[in-house]
């Protein structure tokens, strides 16, 4: 199963592709499965539970707190907000993420993330990683042409590991010119 079967609530049949309305939605069936990947994460709870719907399942860092999730869009796309849900209804408090830097178009990785001013960088409650809580709003200027994204989860509220129980992306594609409707007709 793929992510965008999985963002359609991993049923049989994935999810039809929504036309672009210039509305936000959910871009789960734009994520490009093949190319996101997840650093220092427990092997039984991989990143690929973020975008099935449940959050018990979740994804949680394996050795510390720190958890680098990397994220890749079929397209281009304009992000608005990021709705990032505590695992497994918030049982564990602790392990919920407290800071949270956001990188636009680039990889970073353990080693480098310091040396690279991060796009944006968000600081949760409890309160905002509560399923009912509003997404977490972006810059939204900043995030006008998003190919990949990497969340360095930094920090937490305590534990010794981190742990999401789900995670949207909310925006939309990015309207692309057809260069064919601009070449002159012959006539």
């Amino acid at each position: 199963m793929d992510f965008a079967q999985m963002a359609g609530g991993g049923g049989g049949a994935p999810p039809s592709e929504p036309s672009d309305d210039g509305k936000m939605m959910d871009l789960g069936v734009k994520i490009a499965s093949q190319e996101c990947y997840a650093k220092n994460v427990d092997s039984r709870f991989p990143m690929t539970n973020l975008f099935i719907g449940d959050t018990r399942l979740g994804c949680k860092s394996d050795a510390d707190e720190q958890l680098i999730l990397h994220v890749s869009f079929q397209e281009f796309v304009k992000l608005r907000s990021i709705k990032f849900t505590e695992f497994n209804n918030g049982t564990d408090p602790e392990i919920n993420p407290s800071k949270i830097h956001i990188f636009l178009n680039r990889e970073v990785g353990f080693e480098d993330w310091e040396d690279v001013d991060p796009t944006q960088t968000v600081h949760l409650t409890a309160e905002d990683l509560k399923e009912t809580a509003d997404p977490t709003p972006l810059k939204y200027v900043k995030f006008q042409r998003v190919r990949n994204i990497t969340l360095f989860i930094e920090d937490n509220a305590g534990g010794d590991i981190s742990a999401l129980g789900a995670l949207k992306f909310i925006g939309r594609p990015v309207e692309t010119v057809n260069m064919d409707d601009f070449k002159a007709k012959k006539g």
